[in-house]
């Protein structure tokens, strides 16, 4: 395992998903790993760049296998083939030429970045307010969904209980219910300029633009589009753009 100790003059370019580094006319077996190593840190920041991570960090360690690392007459490129999981990423470098090689490279990355945290716990369903939740570093190698803005995330709620300190994840955000199961709501069915209103009873809990089961006061059980707080339209009609007034 080589850690990030050997400085080099490397130049190098993004070019398809390939990082081609060049190193001069011939690459050594000691600049061969930072060209790997250079190779990972590139991915890593892509990824970051992606998800928007909030001033990430990476820690990235190369492992190979027993085979010998050879020189290379040439300049070496480096890929990703496998960039799924930072804590086993593949990396692919190849020397081209008759005399040519590949070599295959597991890279070990720890990855940090600010993210939002709970900061006490919170039960199953409630709407996140400002003091529940915190920007704070943490490690998140192994958390592909994680949130990085406090106020996206104000005014949902989650879908399952939160411990304080736990990272807030996509996965468990939800919009919050404006519709509950026993509640009386008023049934609005609009088409061009008429507008049509009764009164019934959810049977469902139910987001905005959730399908839930109502029962209007005929005694008829539809399926109706949660359109607000205590709002439904029938769900066989064109969802309308904005909620009935």
């Amino acid at each position: 395992m080589f850690n990030n100790v050997i400085v080099a003059r490397l130049t190098g370019i993004l070019l398809f998903g390939t990082i081609i580094f060049s190193a001069g006319a011939e690459t050594l077996p000691a600049q061969l790993v930072q060209l790997v190593q250079d190779a990972a840190t590139a991915q890593l920041q892509r990824d970051a760049d992606a998800h928007g991570w909030l001033a990430p960090k990476f820690d990235v360690n190369v492992v190979h296998g027993s085979r010998p690392l050879a020189a290379c007459a040439q300049a070496v490129t480096v890929q990703t083939t496998d960039a799924r999981q930072p804590t086993r990423m593949r990396m692919l470098a190849v020397c081209p030429g008759a005399d040519g090689w590949k070599y295959e490279f597991i890279v070990r990355a720890l990855v940090s970045a600010e993210v939002v945290v709970t900061t006490q716990d919170i039960p199953a369903g409630k709407v996140f307010e400002a003091d529940d939740l915190a920007l704070e570093r943490h490690d998140i190698s192994g958390i592909g969904d994680s949130v990085n803005d406090v106020q996206a995330a104000l005014g949902l709620r989650g879908r399952r209980s939160l411990r304080g300190g736990d990272v807030l994840r996509l996965g468990v955000l939800a919009q919050p219910e404006v519709v509950l199961r026993g509640q009386m709501v008023r049934i609005v069915a609009r088409r061009e300029q008429i507008e049509v209103s009764m009164s019934g009873e959810a049977l469902d809990n139910g987001a905005r633009d959730a399908i839930v089961r109502v029962r209007n006061a005929s005694g008829t059980v539809i399926r109706a589009r949660v359109k607000g707080a205590g709002l439904v339209e029938p769900a066989d009609m064109p969802a309308s753009t904005q909620s009935p007034g």
